[in-house]
């Protein structure tokens, strides 16, 4: 096979998930011949595939679009098994790869950045590269969010080092391990362990056994940057590869003046526009990632002040008549209870409201609603919303509004 940064012809199955179809612009951008196929596209999707001329001629699957010629067939998480463009490339003996699996492969040489975590891994991928571009360093990324100042959230190129959110999840259906086993990461990060993804770790220590894992991952001699204010992440470090070097962190020193969050490292001081101790060990987390590629302080903070947050995460969508909108993608219950602890310690006079919509696997499962115990607590209102259509599309069971509220334990629910 080619080398994998020379011009190839790739197919894509399940081209429109967020990753995938960001993927196949990234390397028709890079003059690659890039198909796709998938039986519904959905916006953004559907309008950036429109834009690259990569929307598929027809929805659906079409095994006659699998032909010798290809270089490699990357396969979307959401193409089932029996998918019948996969089983043609697999009758054809074309080369099939999850997108975990194609970035590891055009990664070969490079530094290689991986954040994992139960919470905060988007974030503090965000924050690394957007210190790194105000630094001036030429990288590669694959991040979960549209962040403002970069075009897309995949970019594969020449560059020396890559940074990549690392998800617990599974990679596709041919590979069943979570996507951040495949990085083999010179960096690597785990922000906090907190379970989820019931539907694929029914257990807590399944679900813990995927971050072991990608310790042992860790290219010898790496290191791992690790929040040691987490119980879990600390037990588990005490017994991860003793050939990585290890660099804890913690909530840095900081006060609050006028609703702003001033960071203080080494003397130094910056205004922060994001807020709140999870953001504040986000920041940490790539202040040490920046360091080990060569930022020094002075530049991590000017490049970190103008860090506004990537898309969806406590993101300000509106204020006025002295109230004030956020939205957050949090929905596992430890990003839940971050969130809200945050906007409460930062707005303490405000009253807080909070609209919760449970729509994943996890949050839909009434066995796993105890782990949202006290997550809305500080929020003077709390409403909880969710749509009899999305268990039906993920065929779970009718769930009791009663077994919300004690799952929340909050009887005004």
């Amino acid at each position: 096979m080619p080398s994998p940064l020379s011009s190839q012809r790739i197919h894509f199955i399940a081209l429109g998930g967020s990753v995938m179809h960001q993927l196949a612009i990234a390397l028709k951008n890079k003059g690659f011949e890039v198909t796709g196929s998938d039986d519904e596209l959905f916006e953004p999707a559907l309008t950036q595939l429109a834009q690259a001329g990569l929307l598929p001629p027809s929805p659906g699957w079409d095994p006659g679009r699998i032909t010798p010629g290809l270089d490699a067939v990357i396969l979307g998480m959401h193409a089932r098994k029996d998918n019948p463009e996969l089983q043609a490339a697999l009758r054809l003996g074309v080369p099939v790869y999850s997108f975990p699996e194609y970035i590891r492969r055009v990664s070969t040489g490079k530094i290689r950045v991986v954040v994992g975590g139960s919470h905060g891994k988007t974030t503090v991928t965000s924050m690394i590269m957007h210190v790194l571009r105000e630094a001036g360093k030429d990288f590669d990324y694959l991040v979960g969010a549209r962040l403002e100042g970069f075009a897309a959230s995949v970019r594969v190129s020449d560059a020396p080092v890559i940074i990549c959110e690392g998800d617990e999840y599974p990679a596709s259906a041919l590979e069943k391990r979570p996507k951040f086993h495949f990085f083999q990461p010179h960096i690597a990060v785990i922000t906090g362990i907190a379970w989820d993804h019931i539907n694929v770790f029914p257990t807590f220590e399944g679900y813990l056994e995927q971050f072991s894992i990608f310790l042992e991952k860790i290219e010898p001699g790496g290191c791992l940057i690790y929040n040691s204010t987490d119980p879990v992440v600390t037990q588990l470090v005490r017994k991860g590869p003793p050939a990585v070097r290890l660099l804890p962190y913690q909530v840095p020193l900081h006060h609050t003046l006028d609703h702003r969050t001033l960071l203080e490292v080494e003397g130094h001081t910056a205004a922060l526009r994001v807020f709140g101790d999870h953001n504040l060990l986000n920041s940490e987390a790539s202040r040490l990632v920046c360091r080990e590629l060569g930022v020094g302080t002075e530049s991590f903070l000017r490049g970190i002040s103008t860090f506004q947050g990537a898309s969806r995460r406590l993101e300000q969508i509106a204020s006025g008549s002295g109230s004030m909108i956020f939205r957050d993608f949090a929905h596992a219950p430890s990003k839940v209870r971050a969130t809200v602890r945050a906007v409460h310690t930062q707005f303490p006079e405000k009253i807080l409201v909070a609209v919760l919509e449970l729509h994943t696997y996890s949050s839909l499962d009434d066995r796993f609603l105890p782990q949202y115990h006290g997550s809305l607590d500080p929020a003077q209102v709390a409403v909880v919303y969710y749509s009899p259509h999305a268990l039906e599309l993920k065929r779970l069971p009718p769930l009791d509004p009663e077994s919300i509220r004690k799952g929340f334990d909050r009887e005004d629910l």
